[in-house]
């Protein structure tokens, strides 16, 4: 059923989404670190802006197959022309967070950037849900800091993020599996 509503209301919210962007102050993506950029869905006339601009060389899709037109959205293969690695995660819209295994494998990814040099580009439809969760993760790994305050700093640079019941359970769960000391 979710996936079914998600496909109903994709093109009016991303148009919201777009118009949201030209009347108030909130941005297409903005730069959480020196390593990750959050944002929106990326167009595809975005690319050299992305690349050259914000260095991304990987990009973090955390859509589900309909929210990925060829016909404006990048795919793979047009990333990959531009030099840059894509992961893709599947998650539905609205009620859905990535899974922890899907997690670590985000956070696995954006990391070798860190080592290696380059920006990872971390996207959903808007920019405020799914892909803030994984962000959330991936600054929680690098800071050792709590769900909250990794939320609390990524609402800081992008204040329009929304973090829901089903992202803040992944969020916890994440923490306490990877961040917390064993004993």
């Amino acid at each position: 059923m979710s996936t079914i509503l998600g496909k109903a209301v994709f093109y009016p919210t991303l148009f919201y989404n777009v118009v949201m962007e030209k009347i108030s102050s909130r941005c297409w993506f903005n730069r959480i670190d020196d390593t990750v950029v959050l944002g929106a869905l990326p167009f595809k006339k975005m690319i050299p802006q992305l690349v050259n601009g914000e260095d991304i060389r990987g990009v973090v899709t955390l859509t589900e197959d309909y929210e990925m037109p060829e016909r404006f959205v990048p795919t793979f293969e047009d990333w990959k022309q531009a030099g840059v690695d894509q992961l893709k995660i599947s998650t539905k819209d609205f009620v859905s967070s990535p899974n922890q295994s899907e997690l670590r494998q985000g956070v696995e990814f954006i990391l070798r950037f860190v080592d290696n040099g380059g920006s990872v580009y971390v996207h959903c439809k808007a920019g405020r849900s799914r892909s803030a969760t994984l962000v959330g993760c991936y600054l929680m790994s690098q800071m050792k800091w709590t769900p909250e305050q990794a939320i609390g700093f990524i609402k800081h640079k992008r204040p329009h993020v929304v973090i829901r019941t089903a992202q803040w359970r992944e969020l916890r769960t994440y923490y306490q599996d990877n961040i917390t000391p064993k004993q």
